[in-house]
């Protein structure tokens, strides 16, 4: 689940003040776990002998471990899978800053909005098996749901609630959903949802825009329970999840709040100098088909690699997926398609992929035509040029 854009430019303004108390300590945690070197054996001559040098940690690892010192981020992680095939994990940081513990390698995060790519591809197995059509009116197959002010599902169709060029407003603007202390248990319906987008104006007519929200998304788990006759999260686990062997990705079950696996905790920042909420546990439903999927940063490399070489949706399916329009909201040179971004990289090529936030947690990355692979997670929701710092660390784990 994405912070909405003015929301996320209101945050890069402000650096988390938190910052070297959270470096501080987690320096402190790496230097009483770094391993003491043995003493070296005198010469023959009785000379001391030169110190071996300490093995230099490489970029990647340097990048987490600047994005905890110098970014106040409590923890890092990542998986990069290199031009060798083979796929390597790093942590910096601090897991638990209640009690110190460290950071789980490769452990469960909630991935965000990488759940839309999730999605999306159900969507797209629906239209491969002729039961939804891209170019087909939303309100085809759920008459009269999206009625507001510019708002009309006869107007709007699947490939555009998909690419974000619906118009529909993002029901996270919704004034229920403006403050995460309040609902971090609360249980929302996905119809309560879309009222708070429906009682907002549209963007801009549908097809004549580009704009990211997340209403899209609801929309699209709304169609898919409504074509498969089945539970979002129950198609989204057949199709996707158990298809391809993500043995430590699901979709929260309805009231679960806890990660089922180790995990690093996540914190939400309310402003500068503010004390850290534990934003661990939460009632995912305010995320539903647009952000509640856990994971970790390996099976989300496995996810868009098996994507990306057509493991999910036929070549026809995959093309429509990949055809991109500017999204330069998100960020410089990306491209959004049918839940799937691009990014150029320093190195030449693309990197595809998503990247998601969720209150306490936010990743980036993707993999390349190559097979090249990287995600990286941070445990709190950085500010803007935090998040250039995650996007720099993507490009050097795929670069180097």
């Amino acid at each position: 689940m994405n912070t909405p854009p003015s929301r996320r430019a209101a945050r890069r303004s402000r650096r988390p003040r938190y910052a070297t108390a959270v470096a501080a300590a987690a320096g402190l945690a790496l230097a009483a776990l770094a391993p003491t070197p043995a003493a070296a054996a005198p010469r023959p001559d009785g000379t001391a002998p030169h110190a071996a040098a300490a093995p230099r940690p490489d970029a990647v690892q340097r990048r987490l471990d600047a994005l905890v010192r110098d970014d106040g981020m409590p923890a890092a992680l990542a998986t990069v899978k290199g031009r060798d095939g083979r796929s390597r994990t790093y942590t910096a940081g601090t897991g638990d800053l209640a009690t110190g513990a460290a950071v789980p390698v490769d452990g469960q995060i909630r991935a965000g909005s990488n759940t839309k790519a999730f999605t999306a591809v159900v969507v797209l197995q629906l239209v491969a098996e002729g039961k939804v059509g891209l170019d087909t009116a939303v309100d085809a197959y759920l008459p009269g749901l999206l009625r507001g002010d510019g708002i009309d599902g006869r107007n709007i169709t699947v490939r555009q609630l998909l690419q974000h060029t619906s118009g529909l407003p993002d029901y996270m603007a919704a004034p229920a959903l403006t403050d995460f202390t309040t609902i971090q248990y609360r249980y929302f319906e996905p119809r309560e949802l879309l009222d708070g987008a429906l009682a907002q104006k549209a963007l801009f007519p549908a097809g004549t825009g580009w704009a990211y929200s997340n209403t899209n998304y609801l929309v699209a788990g709304l169609l898919i329970q409504k074509i498969t006759g089945r539970p979002y999260g129950e198609e989204v686990t057949r199709r996707v999840i158990d298809r391809i062997g993500l043995r430590h990705t699901y979709v929260p079950a309805t009231g679960e709040t806890a990660l089922r696996e180790r995990h690093p905790h996540g914190y939400l920042t309310t402003g500068p100098g503010a004390p850290l909420i534990d934003y661990t546990e939460m009632d995912s439903s305010m995320a539903w088909s647009a952000g509640a999927v856990v994971s970790t940063n390996t099976d989300l490399n496995t996810f868009y690699g098996a994507l990306l070489t057509g493991r999910l949706l036929p070549a026809a399916q995959l093309a429509q997926m990949r055809a991109t329009v500017p999204a330069d909201l998100i960020g410089p040179g990306i491209r959004y398609g049918l839940g799937l971004q691009s990014r150029p990289l320093s190195c030449g090529g693309l990197v595809w992929g998503h990247g998601g936030t969720a209150p306490g947690h936010r990743s980036r990355g993707g993999v390349t035509e190559d097979g090249r692979a990287v995600h990286i997670t941070v445990t709190t929701v950085p500010d803007g040029p935090t998040a250039d710092r995650m996007t720099a660390a993507i490009d050097t784990a795929l670069c180097r």
